[in-house]
């Protein structure tokens, strides 16, 4: 697979030096990838911010899947560090992107866990000259989501108190057993510095996360130098009350996810044919036949999709997608 991998990156005229992101999915979070991984790539330079996280690839025969994000030419990288946490520091032109995972500890509970997870982010963004006002998107992965995921929004919710931040980024909060069996949560983000202009994208199918404790918003745009990027939380079967819908029925959730995904996009002038990688969370595994028609049916297709399986937050909830869409970058011009 990573020779594949390797292949895919030459084709495009990208190297291992390139990549700034991985993300791997896989049946046993205590798999060993770096074997594979050097010998395939010039591990010296692979300096990528690396989830791996226990989610299980839908197609029967897979142990893993792996989704990357290059950045070809990215000469100007560099790594970060602040006690035990790195990030890969990127300058485009006036800009600075620190893309950063893994990130967690393996001692308290699920508050306190939730609450160092998110300190050693806001080290690591100092370290590399950013706040935490800087994010724009965040991922949080919870071994037993049903158990933790109040304790979560509880401890965030402290966090941005205490550090002003007033504007959420765009998050995905999901189930995935971790590499240390004793850490309840990990998180990774992707943060930005610099003139990136950020709107906060809404739909009237949807109400706002805040209103029932959880500080993140449903989409962000991102006028970037080099790009526009139209990043989707983790989207589910939710209604305009914030209401869970279409109980045991997942092919009409997976049908309102897509609505919501939809109209999030459209109203930034976008569509799914301008989304570039997507993550779509099955929570049984027997279930997947009724959400892949769905996509289907809406043109949800063309592009790459990781199909894993994975709690929601939401114990109801059957499938949730999240989504990176592109749109050519803002000009000034008249």
């Amino acid at each position: 697979m990573y020779g594949a991998l390797h292949h895919a990156l030459t084709d495009a005229g990208a190297k291992t030096a390139d990549v700034v992101s991985e993300s791997a999915f896989v049946r046993d979070a205590a798999m060993d990838l770096d074997g594979p991984r050097a010998y395939a790539f010039e591990t010296g330079h692979y300096r990528a911010a690396v989830t791996k996280i226990g989610q299980s690839p839908l197609a029967a025969h897979a142990h893993i899947e792996v989704s990357m994000q290059a950045v070809v030419g990215n000469t100007a990288a560099d790594v970060v560090r602040a006690d035990d946490a790195c990030g890969l520091r990127l300058r485009i032109g006036p800009q600075t992107r620190l893309y950063a995972a893994g990130l967690g500890v393996s001692t308290g509970d699920a508050s306190a866990q939730t609450s160092a997870a998110f300190a050693s982010a806001n080290g690591l963004l100092q370290a590399a000259g950013m706040t935490f006002t800087n994010v724009a998107r965040t991922w949080l992965h919870l071994p037993d989501i049903d158990r933790d995921y109040a304790a979560l929004n509880v401890s965030r919710r402290q966090f941005f108190a205490q550090h002003g931040i007033t504007s959420a980024p765009a998050s995905t909060g999901i189930g995935g057993t971790l590499p240390s069996e004793s850490c309840r949560l990990g998180l990774g983000f992707y943060a930005v510095s610099g003139d990136a202009r950020r709107t906060v994208m809404t739909s009237p199918t949807l109400n706002e996360a805040p209103q029932y404790g959880a500080d993140f918003v449903r989409g962000l745009r991102l006028d970037e130098g080099n790009r526009t990027a139209l990043m989707v939380s983790g989207t589910a079967s939710i209604d305009e009350h914030g209401a869970s819908v279409h109980l045991n029925n997942t092919a009409a959730q997976a049908e309102r996810m897509l609505l919501n995904i939809r109209v999030l996009l459209e109203r930034q002038g976008a569509g799914f044919e301008h989304i570039v990688s997507a993550v779509s969370y099955i929570k049984h595994a027997e279930d997947a036949g009724d959400v892949q028609r769905a996509f289907a049916q809406a043109g949800f297709e063309g592009f790459p999709n990781a199909l894993v399986v994975a709690d929601v937050c939401r114990p109801e909830l059957k499938c949730e997608t999240e989504v990176l869409a592109l749109l050519p970058p803002v000009t000034n011009d008249a």
